[in-house]
């Protein structure tokens, strides 16, 4: 049996186990999943915002998940279900008034600050620069950077074009065709990541790839979580300022 007949074999094996779960048992046995989503994004969220909430529209997504799973598109449920469960959270987000017209306004000048230096230069603006285009002091400049990192305009799922995009495009991978679209999408945006200076990559891949909170990763970088906060809103400033160029 060649290994993609093995890795059907296995999906459909999977799709059943999932299938015959009551919602009782899936909650039991997948609640892990949305307690660590959960809680990794209320890491980087205002502390008015509530987790709990968090987790239960995360619930909510899992059902969803396991009523829409097919063992046939590609995936395994617990890959499935993080998209589904994280998109529902994302949701949940939106419909909270949690940040200021005022932040999204300063956020965005600084977006575009970084989108015209860095058209110019062609090179990385740095923080001096970012400031002078936007006609502010630098420590001003750092606190909307530290800003930019709890401004939900910011996920990597929008970033790689929208969660429901990702979430949608999960379910028709069935077809190497699209399959091939979603491929596309993941490596433009790991091959702009890559472009990020280094700190910032390592950031970004602590974060979302590792799963670190901000006080962790300040603690391996060996800096303040007020500067790790600061540096990843700047790695997401400059995704979406190149993302525009």
């Amino acid at each position: 049996m060649t290994s993609s007949n093995s890795r059907d074999v296995s999906l459909a094996a999977e799709y059943a186990v999932v299938r015959d779960l009551s919602p009782d048992a899936l909650i039991e046995k997948y609640a892990h999943l949305v307690r660590r989503i959960a809680h990794h994004l209320g890491g980087r969220l205002p502390p008015s915002v509530d987790v709990d909430d968090l987790m239960q529209a995360g619930m909510m997504g899992l059902m969803e998940a396991a009523k829409k799973y097919a063992g046939d598109r590609g995936a395994n449920f617990e890959t499935y279900a993080g998209i589904r469960i994280r998109g529902a959270m994302l949701d949940e987000l939106r419909g909270m008034d949690w940040v200021p017209r005022s932040v999204h306004r300063r956020v965005r000048d600084m977006i575009e600050a970084m989108r015209v230096v860095e058209g110019q230069s062609g090179g990385r603006a740095s923080d001096a620069e970012v400031a002078a285009q936007m006609q502010v002091p630098l420590e001003e400049y750092q606190e909307i950077a530290r800003e930019a990192a709890h401004c939900r305009m910011f996920s990597m799922e929008e970033l790689a074009g929208g969660d429901s995009d990702l979430r949608d495009a999960s379910e028709r991978a069935g077809s190497p065709e699209q399959q091939l679209e979603l491929e596309a999408v993941t490596e433009l945006l790991a091959r702009t990541i890559d472009e990020l200076p280094e700190r910032e990559r390592l950031i970004v891949s602590l974060y979302y790839t590792e799963e670190l909170n901000l006080r962790e990763i300040g603690e391996v970088l060996g800096v303040s979580e007020s500067r790790v906060c600061q540096l990843h809103g700047q790695a997401l400033a400059r995704l979406r300022a190149r993302s525009a160029l």
